[in-house]
C-alpha cells in the first residue's frame, strides 16, 4: 500500500524566499512590510493590529479618566521604525486635541529611568508605545509612572496586568488564531502576495481600578461599563 504524499506546491524552491506570515504588525504598509493591505505583493502577508489607527481613540479614552489632561508624554523606543511611526501618529492626534506633547525617547533599558527623570512633573499622563523593549520593562515603566503620579495608556492588556492604568487595542490571541488560517492557505499553495492583510475584528478595553485608586482617579461608570475587563 503506497503512502499518500503531501502536494509539494507549498514548498519554496531553493531560489525562492520562504513565505512569511505575521500575526500582529503595527502598520504593515507604512513600515514597508507590504505594498498594500489588499495586495501585499512580495512574499509576506498576515494581520495588522492597527496600532497607529487607534491613537486618537486611546487618547479619547484617556481623557475620560483624566479630564484635566493638558500635557501628554509619549514614551517609545525610537530604535524601532514602527514605534517612530506610532509616536508621530500619537503626537499628531494629541495636538489635534489641543494637548501639549513631550516625546520621551529611549533605545535601551538603561534609558528608561533618565526618561522619567527628564519629565520631572511636566506631564499629566503618559502614552506608552509598545515594542519588545518596552514590553520587557513594563513593570519598571509602570512602577516609575506610579511614583511620578502619571496615569498610563497602553495598547496591550499585559501592561495593565503589570499595574498600568488602562489599555485599548486589538485582541492579540484572536489575531494569532486567524494567522493560522493564512498559514493554511500558504501550505495549500496560495502565494502570500495574493492573500490580503486582514485587520483586527476584536478589540479590548482593560482598566486597572487598583492603579486608578493609587493615582487618586475616579474611573467613570460609563467607561467601566464599556470595559472588557476591570482589574481590581
Amino acid at each position: 500500500m503506497s503512502r499518500r504524499r503531501r502536494p509539494r506546491s507549498w514548498l519554496p524552491s531553493r531560489r525562492q524566499r520562504p513565505p512569511i506570515v505575521f500575526a500582529a504588525a503595527g502598520d504593515p504598509v507604512a513600515s514597508g512590510l507590504v505594498t498594500s493591505l489588499a495586495r501585499p505583493g512580495g512574499n509576506v502577508t498576515g494581520l495588522s493590529i492597527q496600532q497607529t489607527d487607534l491613537a486618537a481613540k486611546r487618547l479619547e479614552l484617556l481623557r475620560e479618566v483624566v479630564p484635566g489632561l493638558r500635557r501628554l508624554a509619549i514614551l517609545g523606543n525610537v530604535g524601532g521604525p514602527a514605534v517612530v511611526l506610532d509616536m508621530r501618529e500619537v503626537e499628531a492626534a494629541a495636538r489635534t486635541l489641543g494637548l501639549e506633547v513631550m516625546a520621551s525617547e529611549i533605545r535601551r533599558g538603561e534609558d528608561i529611568v533618565p526618561a522619567f527623570e527628564a519629565l520631572n512633573g511636566r506631564a499629566d499622563a503618559l502614552y506608552v508605545c509598545i515594542d519588545p523593549l518596552v514590553g520587557t520593562h513594563r513593570i519598571r515603566i509602570n512602577t516609575l509612572a506610579l511614583a511620578a503620579r502619571l496615569p498610563t495608556m497602553h495598547s496591550s492588556r499585559e501592561f495593565v496586568e503589570a499595574a498600568g492604568l488602562m489599555s485599548y487595542g486589538a485582541n492579540v490571541p484572536d489575531l494569532f488564531r486567524r494567522a493560522a488560517d493564512h498559514v493554511d492557505k500558504v501550505l495549500r499553495g496560495t502565494k502570500p502576495a495574493d492573500i490580503p492583510v486582514e485587520q483586527p475584528t476584536k478589540f479590548e478595553l482593560v482598566v486597572n481600578i487598583t492603579t486608578a485608586k493609587a493615582l487618586g482617579l475616579t474611573v467613570p461608570s460609563t467607561l467601566l461599563a464599556r470595559a472588557d475587563e476591570v482589574i481590581e
